[in-house]
């Protein structure tokens, strides 16, 4: 095993790597000549290769793949490309032409990328060099389809910071004033037998008893009951998640389900009016029904009232992506960019879940009345709503430690379904339970950024290098659907936290204009005017799109503060050398602030 010193600097060398900007070609460039490894990982081969590079035309160089990535070097002395990419990015590895295709680099490897990219190799024809190549990157890029560990499982790194403990449910409750009166702790889940999909500890109505909970997880789809995600610090109210009740054509009813949902608004007796956002399209909720689905009838539910959120399906929103793919990738239209841009609908999804998030936090914060959100099963479209809407209304959860605590309780433990969505080391890319629902939730916080540059303390890299490591395989952290699948697999023991490499070097992370705000509801503005392309994550790959450099103000601010430090540590120096050379008691002046009080400075 790699000693901790040599992991820490593989690691560190590896992130500055694949966070870097990239040069003119689109990949990142790096001159030294040792290919970066990390502890646990492990070279497999090499071959001579001629990569099609879709900007600059076909370079020659050498293909390394480890069980961790595929890293190419130029062998081209007017070029020092580099291109880094992890093996659990690649989606689909196809082979390209045949034994008979005489064109030239006809011949070859097309690897599809889940981050918006294409890699394209052309090999020699004899030799079957295609074939191993082949052969040994699907055995590595999908490790589950041979009966081979994830490397997240391999991973020897070590960092000076613990990311898993980042997270303590119990911590989070208690930092909202929880258990109260109103609400209480259950345990009734702590082995996954109420539902296997949701954490093993819960927050519910302290009049609602075990007994009650089992009674109404018979009528909510998967079993997902309505449990508190968060509650307002003054008014009370609360936002609260769940599934789909299970109507069914026959418009069935259950009186335990109504009645907890009435013990849910009776927490608050300011309220007359439980408020439930169904995030679905009305059609679709109806349409739910025709499987024994569907969502609460005004009939059943008298102290209630339901607005339906039109933000639709995984399938909708995966198609969606796909297209902005096709239009960023690898070449950018320009002549048509909005239309196309518009053809995709990716930032009107994105604003009905903004929207939907909006309704969510204005109606919990004015204190009209505590919400309930749903959409079918309860970890798509509800996570987004959610999380979003805590993040509008809890400034906590701007910080960098609050972010990853909001992402660890709405998406991890509550049952995102990451293994599915992603396809970590599936090979079956035409999965259908495939969609980048938690992209679009980091894209819409993006866009609050954007509009709220002061509001968060973590910057845009932040976001790019959760994203990467979304796929990449790295960390334990997204792995599997939910918590009981992570407890069978002793994720927590057995692999890295992403929060370890993050924590481990916050300062990388961190928005200087960031000022910390106690109690500011955000509202951003979700019309179409207001929403852009994530340019920096969507079209980092293509040399042909100006990049969007550093805001020139920014980097100014940096350099100031950088400055302002430089002079604080100049000037303490000097305090203790003329406190050193007046050591005469009388004359000596109590503090350094004492002797030297005319020194001022405008930082």
């Amino acid at each position: 095993m790699a000693s901790a010193s040599t992991s820490k600097y593989n690691s560190h060398s590896l992130e500055n790597e694949s966070i870097k900007r990239t040069s003119r070609d689109g990949v990142n460039r790096d001159l030294t000549e040792a290919v970066p490894r990390l502890a646990g990982e492990t070279l497999i081969t090499d071959k001579e290769v001629i990569y099609i590079c879709p900007f600059n035309g076909p370079i020659k160089g050498r293909v390394y793949i480890t069980n961790y990535r595929l890293y190419l070097r130029s062998l081209e002395t007017d070029s020092a490309l580099i291109l880094d990419v992890p093996l659990g990015v690649i989606s689909r590895i196809e082979k390209m032409g045949g034994a008979t295709s005489r064109g030239e680099n006809s011949y070859g490897l097309d690897i599809t990328c889940k981050d918006m990219r294409n890699l394209r190799f052309a090999l020699k024809q004899e030799g079957h060099s295609r074939r191993d190549m082949f052969e040994i990157l699907t055995r590595y890029a999908f490790p589950l389809a041979h009966s081979l560990p994830l490397f997240a499982f391999l991973n020897e790194e070590k960092f000076n910071v613990d990311g898993w403990t980042v997270y303590n449910p119990v911590e989070e409750y208690r930092r909202q004033g929880l258990p109260n009166h109103h609400w209480r702790i259950t345990f009734i889940n702590k082995c996954y037998e109420l539902c296997d999909t949701y954490p093993a500890l819960l927050v519910v109505p302290y009049r609602a008893t075990d007994d009650d909970l089992r009674r109404v997880a018979t009528f909510r789809s998967r079993n997902r009951i309505p449990v508190l995600s968060w509650i307002h610090p003054e008014n009370k109210t609360v936002i609260v998640r769940c599934s789909q009740p299970l109507v069914g054509m026959s418009g069935k009813r259950n009186k335990d389900d109504e009645k907890y949902l009435d013990v849910i608004r009776e927490t608050n007796k300011q309220i007359s009016k439980l408020t439930i956002y169904d995030a679905r399209p009305s059609v679709n909720a109806v349409a739910n029904k025709a499987t024994g689905g569907g969502y609460e009838s005004d009939d059943a539910y008298h102290n209630a009232e339901l607005f339906f959120l039109d933000i639709h399906n995984i399938h909708v929103m995966r198609e969606s992506l796909k297209k902005v793919r096709d239009i960023v990738y690898p070449n950018v239209e320009e002549s048509h960019w909005l239309s196309s841009l518009e053809s995709t609908h990716w930032l009107e999804h994105i604003k009905l879940v903004l929207t939907g998030a909006i309704q969510v936090a204005d109606r919990v914060s004015s204190g009209k009345s505590s919400v309930l959100v749903h959409c079918s099963d309860g970890w798509d479209r509800t996570a987004q709503l959610t999380s979003l809407a805590m993040l509008m209304l809890d400034s906590f959860y701007r910080s960098i430690e609050g972010f990853e605590i909001l992402v660890q309780k709405e998406w991890i433990s509550f049952g995102h379904k990451f293994a599915s969505r992603i396809g970590h080391g599936d090979k079956n890319h035409t999965d259908t339970d495939r969609s980048p629902i938690f992209l679009q939730f980091v894209d819409c916080v993006w866009q609050m950024s954007k509009q709220f540059p002061t509001a968060f303390e973590f910057n845009e890299q932040f976001l790019i290098i959760i994203l990467d490591h979304l796929y990449s395989c790295r960390f334990g952290t997204f792995l599997f659907n939910c918590e009981s699948a992570r407890e069978r697999q002793k994720v927590t023991e057995r692999t890295v936290s992403l929060w370890s490499l993050i924590n481990s070097n916050k300062e990388k992370f961190k928005n200087p204009f960031y000022t910390k705000e106690i109690n500011r509801v955000l509202y951003p503005v979700a019309s179409m005017r207001h929403l852009e392309l994530w340019v920096n994550y969507y079209i980092r790959w293509n040399p042909r799109i100006k990049q969007q450099q550093p805001n020139p103000v920014e980097q100014r601010y940096m350099e100031l503060l950088a400055l302002r430090d430089e002079y604080i540590k100049r000037l303490e120096e000097l305090q203790l050398a003329n406190s050193a050379k007046l050591s005469d008691p009388p004359t000596s002046p109590s503090s350094p602030s004492q002797m030297v009080p005319h020194v001022q400075t405008h930082f």
